[in-house]
């Protein structure tokens, strides 16, 4: 399986923006789960994680989002980080196929601070890396 990024969307309501993305990855959950639920994972694409408790509940801040709390926790499957200013992050993996994980990114924020773009880039960084031998 190869790896595939779609289209993201982008809905606004009022002053809250929602960008969302469907990821293919060709590896299973599990190999993709620490990519996004460790702070080492989330460096290698996405940003430092200055602090992170992997439990519902724990403090998480990420460095140039914010600080907050993880507010959805569910081991190989779901990881959400809401932030004071940065907003609500979520990764949902899904099984696909055999060997590969449907990743459903969303991120809902207020103002401008991030682009459909700067995710795109994020998630080909994401691709990259679980296409690696």
């Amino acid at each position: 399986m190869t790896g595939s990024i779609e289209q993201g969307t982008s809905q606004t309501h009022g002053n809250t923006h929602i960008l969302a993305f469907l990821v293919r990855l060709p590896r299973p959950m599990e190999q993709v789960w620490p990519e996004l639920a460790t702070p080492e994972g989330l460096a290698r694409w996405f940003t430092d994680a200055d602090e992170l408790e992997p439990r519902l509940g724990g403090a998480v801040t990420l460095r140039g989002l914010g600080s907050g709390r993880i507010t959805a926790w569910d081991v190989d499957r779901v990881a959400e980080y809401t932030v004071e200013g940065g907003g609500r992050i979520r990764f949902h993996l899904e099984r696909h196929g055999e060997d590969g994980t449907t990743l459903r990114l969303t991120h809902e924020f207020q103002g401008e601070r991030e682009t459909e773009q700067r995710w795109r880039s994020r998630c080909e960084r994401l691709l990259e890396l679980t296409t690696r031998p």
